[in-house]
């Protein structure tokens, strides 16, 4: 398929507009996009050869946000607050200085734990059995002193909220997102990919870079040990290879790991994000659940990406350098591409994926630019 498909109501006609325009301009590229509005789906598109409004593709840290809406049903149950020290959960984690790190620090990638301080994970850490993996962290000293700093915990993060939940319920994150979450609302995403879905998956292929581009990647200067230790945390190459830490490889859709290995459809996620609305169907937490956890409590230079940053509890919040959304809106991207995220005030939820992977990594340029339109139409409707 190559030309645009699916309904848009006539008020959002402005973004099926512009999202032709990208599909016009790019033959190479092909993308999902789905927008619920006042309890509607009012945009529900594909475009290109890769995807159809239907496929299923990995979509890395937009994962990082579908967990975060597991953390708010677990707060509005009263199983969690953010206010209390994580080891009143966990008491492992108090040891060497992590006592007074509280939920809300550890979900705003505050705690220091962004990596193994020595040696790496081995992939059934992050996978099958990540309890094995939160146990290191446990046992480990805070990167930095806690308080002092903020940096994104790209893998590490997915561990250690998997190990909360293991501890406030007994059971898994993917369980509680699968039984709790998704499979009451038919969510087309998934933590843990079943067998019986593997034929509408679509492969992450890498980002065509421009000459211009591969000029920029090769004049990058190195990263420093801190940012190395991040992003080769784990004993399996960082490719889109069936060996590596991306969904291309079926344990890893398999196994749905919280940080990176989501599978699923633009609609399936702004499906999910819709329930975090005012005009929600059914709602995974109170209003005032998710505006707790889109206050702002991390702002700044980013100690492991070294670029200006801005968490609430999990989620990623609207700033500068990604003007995705309203003040109030939470959400995720992923190195792909990839954006989803609710806008209470707008009453908007909106999912989006490219393929192929896009250049430079996080939200594609255009999902930024068909969020805005898409609340545009939303405020003038």
């Amino acid at each position: 398929m190559t030309a645009l498909d699916g309904p848009v109501d006539d008020r959002f006609e402005p973004v099926q507009r512009l999202f032709a325009s990208y599909l016009e301009a790019d033959p190479a590229y092909s993308a999902q996009l789905a927008i619920w509005h006042r309890g509607r789906l009012v945009v529900d598109l594909a475009g290109g050869a890769a995807l159809r409004r239907d496929s299923l593709t990995g979509v890395f840290s937009v994962t990082k946000g579908v967990a975060g809406l597991v953390m708010a049903t677990l707060i509005a149950t009263g199983e969690l607050d953010l206010a209390l020290p994580v080891a009143q959960y966990w008491p492992e984690f108090a040891s060497r200085g992590k006592d007074a790190i509280t939920v809300g620090d550890l979900l705003a990638h505050r705690a220091g734990l962004p990596a193994l301080a020595g040696g790496t994970f081995g992939l059934d850490e992050i996978l099958e059995a990540s309890d094995r993996g939160a146990a290191r962290l446990a046992r480990q000293a805070p990167i930095w002193t806690p308080g002092s700093a903020f940096g994104y915990h790209a893998l590490t993060i997915g561990i250690l909220m998997e190990e909360l939940v293991r501890r406030v319920t007994g059971r898994t994150l993917q369980a509680v997102y699968e039984q709790d979450i998704r499979a009451p609302r038919n969510a087309d995403f998934f933590l843990g990919l079943p067998a019986g879905e593997e034929s509408r998956y679509v492969p992450l292929a890498p980002a065509i870079l421009s000459a211009e581009q591969e000029r920029e990647v090769a004049a990058r200067p190195p990263i420093d040990a801190l940012a190395s230790a991040v992003f080769n945390n784990v004993d399996a190459p960082e490719d889109l290879s069936e060996r590596g830490t991306s969904t291309n490889n079926p344990r890893v859709r398999r196994a749905g790991p919280s940080a990176i290995g989501g599978v699923g459809s633009a609609r399936g996620l702004a499906t999910l994000y819709a329930d975090a609305l005012p005009s929600a169907q059914r709602p995974l937490a109170s209003a005032d659940v998710f505006a707790d956890m889109a206050t702002q409590r991390s702002w700044g230079q980013d100690r492991v990406l070294d670029v200006p940053n801005c968490f609430g509890a999990v989620f990623l919040l609207p700033q500068p350098r990604m003007p995705y959304g309203g003040l109030g809106a939470f959400g995720h991207d992923g190195a792909a591409g990839a954006l989803a995220f609710a806008d209470p005030k707008a009453d908007l939820a909106f999912g989006y994926i490219p393929w192929p992977r896009q250049h430079p990594g996080g939200a594609d340029y255009r999902s930024v630019q068909l969020a805005r339109a898409a609340a545009e139409c939303a405020h003038e409707s």
